[in-house]
């Protein structure tokens, strides 16, 4: 364990995930998670990023077994997840949750907020019915809604309402990780902030671990510890969120970074606009996955397909084009953070 990770325990750790699907009528497959490993510490918040397509969503749905991977590892407090079976695997889920891209497909419209927030305490038979329903009244207040709103039904509520019924409902059951899956990109901007705040001001009340999904940049920026960049199935940097948007290494990074639009009109950031489409995942090129849309590519790029290593201390690569890669430690190869050593400790 590396001296910056002694202080903080790993809560997950996901080694070499894939997830594969078939495509109907043909022995191809869309490689939408191709290898991707990464861990994330008790109480940090990872932010992952990438475009449309990458296969960030389809990570986190992983993670918490929402759809099986195709191989690979998920180890949660030091427990492999893909091994466990349903009985298990049920127990284990009261310690996470998810936060969904849209607040009202994921509410059901016939339930109303009171069933809807205290249905995952109902499920794992946690308290009474007076109990649950204090413990609704309790979450609701803490999300910024009036308790007396809970025998409305979601259609009554705004867009920024219902998402923060969506919070409260993962919180009933005190979990240790939420994965944030686009929670505001589904939001006006000035309720995106007030969501934002919220899960920072709970995170520190609670003590809870993010995975946060998104594609606004700015707001990953603002929520995240580190930052993780997703290309066509694969992460191709890693960093600590401050080193990562003022020092970019990855081409594709740097791309993303530069479409940021500053607020200020008399201020403008030089624009790396990437020519091309996104290839397909079905057939991604060969070598870097990145080198048909590169500025930098060289024709070395169409054979080394790169791993992720370590140029400079917490900052992983994959680009052989960086200054250091080459002799760089992969991530494969640097010691680990260590699970706690009591589950649940």
């Amino acid at each position: 364990m590396t001296p910056e990770t002694n202080h903080k325990a790993q809560l997950v750790d996901v080694r070499g995930l894939v997830k594969h699907f078939p495509v109907e009528g043909s022995d191809d497959v869309v490689r939408a998670v191709d290898g991707v490993s990464f861990e994330i510490l008790r109480g940090e918040t990872l932010g992952l990023v990438g475009e449309s397509g990458c296969g960030k969503s389809t990570v986190g749905r992983c993670l918490l077994r929402l759809i099986e991977p195709t191989k690979g590892e998920v180890l949660f407090e030091g427990r492999n997840m893909l091994e466990m079976g349903k009985r298990e695997l049920r127990e284990l889920r009261r310690e996470m949750q998810i936060v969904f891209q849209d607040p009202y497909a994921s509410l059901n419209p016939r339930m109303k907020v009171r069933d809807i927030v205290g249905e995952p305490l109902v499920i794992h038979n946690v308290g009474t019915k007076r109990e649950r329903r204090e413990r609704v009244a309790g979450l609701l207040r803490r999300v910024g809604l009036d308790p007396a709103f809970m025998d409305r039904f979601p259609h009554e509520f705004s867009g920024g309402q219902r998402q923060r019924i969506g919070v409260a409902r993962t919180l009933a059951l005190e979990p240790k990780l939420i994965v944030a899956d686009e929670p505001v990109s589904a939001l006006d901007v000035s309720v995106q902030a007030q969501v934002v705040n919220l899960l920072q001001d709970l995170q520190k009340e609670f003590g809870l671990t993010y995975l946060f999904i998104s594609h606004g940049l700015a707001v990953v920026e603002h929520i995240s510890t580190r930052v993780a960049v997703m290309y066509l199935g694969r992460i191709v940097e890693v960093a600590p969120a401050a080193e990562l948007y003022e020092h970019p290494l990855h081409p594709y990074t740097q791309a993303l970074l530069s479409a940021i639009p500053i607020p200020d009109p008399k201020e403008k950031r030089k624009r790396i606009i990437l020519q091309g489409d996104v290839p397909t995942p079905i057939n991604p090129p060969s070598g870097c996955r990145f080198r048909t849309r590169c500025p930098i590519a060289i024709p070395d790029c169409a054979h080394i397909d790169p791993d992720l290593r370590e140029v400079t201390r917490g900052h992983t690569v994959a680009c052989i084009r960086v200054p250091g890669w080459e002799s760089a430690p992969s991530v494969e190869q640097l010691p680990r953070s260590e699970p706690p050593a009591v589950a649940g400790g």
